[in-house]
């Protein structure tokens, strides 16, 4: 079987799946879009302005049912935190290696033949007027696609948006995934540049 008859790795049930969804419509949120069959791409969640996108992107994974692995500094791994970050999809990173983020992450890309890398571009919470190029590179250097997640607070909802293959025109195609977001999105609009 090859690794692109795989689609992305799976987790939960039909059952965990709807009752994540419920859960999300309980505080009046919804899921749109499907994941692409690829079994390996970033994905990215824009705008990320508040604490409480990682709470809903951890309810999202569930309710879209997919195995999302996520990078973390290597201090938050710690007892008792370390399983439940692991098994939310939480991988520790050691940025003082002589291995780069960037480097590490094409690393588990190449290592495995199914991951979905989940990403922040902006990297903070706190207002930013650019984005890291780190999730751009990581797929650049793994040869796999990007999807775009959108996180809209004003609508109440997470949408999976077209995927994009890069081409390698780092300023051009950031500029193009970019446009996809809109500030109005944001839960802190102002932090959103």
């Amino acid at each position: 079987m090859s690794s692109r008859s795989l689609g992305a790795p799976r987790r939960g049930t039909p059952a965990t799946r709807a009752f994540n969804r419920r859960l999300l419509a309980l505080f009046g949120w919804h899921l749109e879009g499907e994941l692409p069959e690829e079994p390996k791409f970033v994905l990215i969640v824009v705008p990320h302005t508040s604490n409480w996108d990682f709470f809903l992107c951890i309810m999202a994974m569930f309710g879209y049912g997919i195995r999302l692995t996520w990078l973390g500094k290597h201090t938050i791994f710690f007892w008792p935190a370390a399983p439940i970050l692991r098994w939310l999809g939480g991988e520790p990173i050691d940025r003082t290696t002589s291995l780069g983020t960037v480097e590490s992450a094409i690393e588990r890309f190449h290592s495995r033949a199914q991951l979905v890398m989940g990403l922040s571009p902006e990297g903070t919470r706190k207002r930013t007027t650019e984005w890291k190029s780190g999730f751009y590179r990581i797929a650049v250097g793994a040869g796999v696609p990007i999807v775009p997640v959108s996180l809209d607070y004003q609508h109440k909802r997470m949408s999976i948006e077209p995927l994009f293959r890069p081409t390698g025109a780092l300023d051009q195609d950031i500029a193009r995934l970019r446009a996809t977001f809109t500030a109005d999105m944001a839960r802190h609009p102002e932090n959103f540049g």
